[in-house]
């Protein structure tokens, strides 16, 4: 038994484990690179489009392929707030601190509306379940923004899908529920307008340098798994000095 239990393993699954582990590590790798060059052509794509002229609010896109060509133009835009329909979203963070990004309907013109992502306000910290007020002006607004894709869903875990605080907003259920058509974009506004909310809102390629790092780490233990299996599997054993019989 004792024997059997100091029988080292057979090379092939030593070779199976190794191609494995450095499979699994340089495909992490891979993703976080993709990810971080990924950020950096958004962040190259919105300098050059921010530098463009305000874009004309009957020029706003209504489909995907519009809105994707448009993505951080900026947009001046006239309508009426649905207050009502105002969402808070949880778990967003601002300058490192847990709050909601308050989202709200921007009834347009054309009779349809646009999600507006206001800006962003601190959680209670004693009670989860309040939501800050945030005044909204009645009657026709101006606004300025900046085209953007609908907010980033974060991982939920089957919460409640309706109410006041939301985890997550999809475009398509959120425009069945207030009954109106919504432009397949969100604008995330930049001007000041008394309510108190903060709109530092974070450049798509401001942890860029976090998914590079994540990617040498990735890239490095998968060069680590080959580097150990090189020297144990076919080095070692060949600087072993013969023993003579």
């Amino acid at each position: 038994m004792a024997e059997a239990a100091a029988r080292p393993r057979s090379p092939w699954v030593v070779l199976v484990a190794a191609l494995v582990g450095i499979g699994i590590t340089s495909a992490a790798g891979r993703w976080q690179y993709r990810k971080g060059a990924t950020k950096e052509a958004q962040h190259r794509a919105m300098l050059e489009r921010s530098a463009l002229a305000p874009l004309p609010q009957q020029e706003l896109a209504r489909s995907d392929e519009q809105a994707a060509a448009q993505h951080y133009r900026t947009v001046r835009l006239h309508g009426h707030w649905l207050a009502a329909r105002t969402v808070y979203l949880d778990n967003r963070q601002m300058d490192g601190r847990p709050g909601f990004y308050v989202v709200t309907p921007l009834q347009l013109a054309a009779g349809d509306a646009v999600l507006v992502q206001r800006g962003w306000a601190p959680r209670d910290l004693r009670d989860r379940s309040l939501v800050p007020a945030v005044p909204t002006p009645e009657g026709e607004v101006e606004l300025q923004g900046r085209v953007m894709p609908p907010p980033a869903r974060l991982f939920d875990f089957g919460g409640v899908a309706g109410g006041t605080i939301r985890q997550n907003l999809g475009l398509a259920a959120y425009s069945r529920e207030i009954g109106m058509p919504l432009r397949p974009l969100s604008i995330q506004q930049a001007t000041a307008a008394g309510d108190g909310l903060q709109r530092r809102w974070p450049a798509p390629a401001a942890d860029v340098q976090k998914h590079y790092g994540y990617a040498v780490q990735w890239f490095g233990m998968a060069s680590l798994i080959a580097g150990l299996y090189l020297w144990f599997q076919l080095l070692k054993p060949r600087l072993r000095p013969s023993v003579s019989s």
